[in-house]
């Protein structure tokens, strides 16, 4: 099976740098500066344990695409996912699956216009890394976890081939046939603790120690709720639990990635992750009066940068 991966950073340089390790025939989309880096330097992977691995990859600018490849893994920040989107739209031919690691559901939405249900998966990434300063992927906690599952009911890449390629063994590969639930069940947890962290500007721990700290968040996870609720997937009970015991720990330093971007002076997803939910509430008569809040908040940062 032929593999590529768009993007090579803190997901799919991890996840894709497991999969060339494990032998997959895997090239990354990138842009031309960083297809240079890689060609010369490899994907470096500093693990959380003081490790250092290099992984010599094959890296592919857009100019270069054809639609030979069986697997389209998409794994790009939010805010780059149009660019994304048209740089890989030549990569993909008629027996073409494209498997997206995004948070939210907003970018299903464009790839199943674009390309059909049929050849378009869902997927979970679950992992605890960061892009370093000089394009490594840096580890910063142990969890690596996929779960990935088709959109139609007929896909051109069957579930079995799919699982095939991306269970190496070095990280949890979970199909599934019921990849929406899953989807949504990561977007109420990761846009609750996103909103609270990124509006109050700390871990969660600190919000809910603070006067009024844990009304607020239990607000804010149950517009989550609503929401996904009302589109036709509220969560199941293990899974509300879960996020429930997340959002509303006293002690934990517990963040988000958007949190660190946030706090680092780096672009947010903002618009997939909460703006999106906000939308979809509007739309189906649910208030999100602390979600839109947030986004509000959001924005103004983001106009602040310039």
């Amino acid at each position: 099976m032929k593999i590529l991966v768009v993007g090579a950073g803190a997901v799919g340089g991890y996840f894709g740098a497991h999969l060339v390790q494990a032998g997959r025939d895997v090239d990354f989309l990138v842009r031309p500066a960083r297809a240079e880096l890689l060609r010369e330097h490899g994907l470096s992977i500093h693990g959380v344990d003081g490790g250092v691995e290099t992984v010599p990859v094959s890296a592919v600018t857009a100019d270069r695409l054809e639609a030979d490849y069986d697997l389209v893994i998409v794994a790009v920040k939010s805010y780059g996912f149009d660019a994304a989107l048209k740089d890989l739209a030549p990569a993909v031919g008629p027996r073409t699956v494209v498997l997206p690691f995004l948070n939210g559901m907003r970018h299903v939405d464009a790839l199943v216009e674009r390309f059909g249900a049929d050849r378009v998966y869902g997927g979970v990434a679950m992992v605890m890394t960061r892009l370093g300063e000089r394009g490594e992927i840096v580890e910063i906690g142990r969890m690596g976890q996929l779960v990935y599952g088709p959109l139609g009911e007929r896909p051109v890449l069957g579930l079995d081939d799919v699982h095939a390629a991306l269970d190496t063994g070095t990280h949890t590969a979970t199909p599934t046939p019921r990849i929406r639930q899953e989807m949504w069940h990561k977007w109420v947890f990761l846009a609750s603790l996103g909103a609270c962290t990124c509006l109050m500007r700390g871990p969660i721990g600190r919000v809910n120690s603070a006067p009024g700290g844990q009304e607020f968040t239990s607000g804010v996870f149950e517009e989550a709720i609503a929401v996904a609720t009302a589109s036709g997937h509220p969560p199941d009970q293990g899974a509300r639990d879960r996020a429930h015991a997340a959002v509303a720990n006293t002690t934990a330093t517990t963040t988000t990635s958007m949190y660190w971007d946030l706090t680092h002076g780096n672009p947010v997803e903002a618009d997939h992750v909460i703006g999106d939910l906000v939308t979809r509430g509007r739309e189906l008569g649910v208030p999100t009066p602390l979600f839109s809040l947030a986004y509000t908040h959001l924005c103004v940062y983001e106009a602040g940068r310039g």
